[in-house]
């Protein structure tokens, strides 16, 4: 995304608030939903890509996760989080950096993105990102994914957005993740239209 990416995202979350933004989900059951699946324990790292200002991180530590990494290139976003959750902001690894330059430091036994993926409308920014995804988790590793639909918007947030079925992400990530499971899901945005999301969970073939 670079520069200009990490600045439209610094205004977003400088201009609205995390509830207002069409993507927001007082609790994201899907994921929640999708993460329990892969029965990983509840002290395996987990890290959130584009994870910002999701209240996915609260649901996770309600539920007894106690390893959440979240990633997002806005600084604010991630203080948004940080302000939200209060004293227990500091059981959390908040990490500041554009998900396709990150270099991490660690291995996670699932990556989870709702938010990334579909905004990298360039082959050469999608192919860096499955790259970094592979570095980052370990062995049989688990990537819960959600990207917008084949019927879900042309654009968000006032960038353009690439749509996918199932079969475009098998064609990009198949080679390396064996599709667990996939469903299609209508969201419902605070202004009261809908737009599609398709939530698929892979797993690392090595």
């Amino acid at each position: 995304m670079g520069k200009s990416g990490k600045n439209h995202w610094q205004r977003v979350y400088g201009e609205k608030e995390p509830t207002a933004v069409s993507w927001y989900q007082p609790v994201p059951k899907i994921s929640l939903q999708l993460i329990r699946s892969t029965h990983i324990a509840r002290d395996e790292p987990i890290l959130d890509a584009g994870g910002g200002a999701s209240t996915l991180v609260d649901h996770l530590m309600s539920e007894g996760y106690t390893d959440i990494s979240v990633l997002d290139i806005s600084g604010k976003a991630l203080e948004r989080s940080r302000a939200r959750l209060g004293d227990r902001a500091d059981a959390v690894t908040w990490i500041e950096s554009d998900v396709t330059e990150f270099e991490p430091l660690r291995r996670f036994a699932l990556w989870h993105d709702r938010a990334v993926f579909h905004f990298l409308t360039k082959s050469a920014d999608r192919d860096k990102y499955i790259e970094v995804v592979c570095r980052a988790l370990q062995p049989n590793g688990h990537l819960v994914l959600a990207t917008f639909g084949p019927e879900g918007p042309e654009r968000c947030s006032g960038l353009d957005i690439q749509r996918y079925g199932v079969d475009e992400l098998q064609k990009l990530f198949g080679s390396r993740f064996d599709l667990c499971s996939h469903e299609l899901d209508e969201h419902a945005t605070p202004m009261g239209s809908k737009q599609q999301f398709l939530y698929s969970w892979w797993q690392k073939t090595s």
